[in-house]
């Protein structure tokens, strides 16, 4: 089983660029908006990097269906990575405290 990681990937057919950050398990717990290019993308990295060590970043969010999910957001607003969604807030904070450890102190 392969540790936490950073993934890059793209959608040929649409010619978007994604990032997502893959849980030991194989789970995605975050995934970027659309960029148009692999430059986008890569300056979208570098925010959530930047940005996923401030707590203040996270905006914790109740879908319709009554399941948990949070957004990361830069310091302009900008939402730059949205959560999978959660039955229970708990596991939902628990991956706020996953992100901001693998990404916000180790740099992915």
């Amino acid at each position: 089983m392969e540790g936490p990681r950073l993934k890059r990937t793209n959608d040929d057919e649409n010619k978007k660029y994604y990032f997502s950050l893959i849980a030991e398990d194989g789970s995605v717990v975050i995934r970027s908006e659309a960029y148009n290019s692999k430059q986008a993308r890569d300056n979208g990295v570098k925010s959530v990097q930047k940005n996923a060590a401030d707590k203040s970043r996270y905006e914790k969010l109740e879908a319709k269906d009554g399941r948990y999910y949070f957004n990361l957001k830069a310091s302009n607003g900008q939402v730059i990575a949205t959560s999978k969604l959660w039955d229970r807030e708990i596991d939902r904070d628990g991956d706020i405290d996953f992100v901001t450890f693998f990404l916000g102190d180790e740099g992915a």
